[in-house]
């Protein structure tokens, strides 16, 4: 269940069917306050390159070009936490992690 927690809209699954175990809630909701975080990150940075893209005629699209550096710390960030989450121990992000303590 800790795996499907870290697989963006699977996240829900262990949510719902795990209430008893906390570890498992609590890794599913850092499942999901990870995939908003990343959802916002990623949007933010779209926006961010149209807009530099419309005022510098193709810098933009230079820019664009991180993204694929993006998506890899982003799958990096997602297998750490399986891996620690398997072990018993718990990857905390500052900034987003002490979200999922909160709900």
């Amino acid at each position: 269940m800790i795996v499907l927690a870290y697989l963006w809209p699977l996240a829900i699954v262990p949510l719902l069917v795990e209430k008893n175990d906390t570890d498992v809630q609590w890794h599913a909701k850092h499942g999901i306050v990870l995939m908003v975080a990343e959802i916002v990150m990623l949007a933010g940075f779209g926006v961010l390159t149209s807009l530099i893209s419309l005022a510098t005629f193709g810098l933009g699209c230079v820019l664009s070009m991180l993204a694929v550096f993006i998506w890899i710390a982003i799958l990096a960030i997602h297998v750490g936490a399986i891996v620690l989450g398997v072990n018993g121990r718990r990857l905390l992000i500052p900034g987003v992690s002490e979200y999922a303590s909160r709900f």
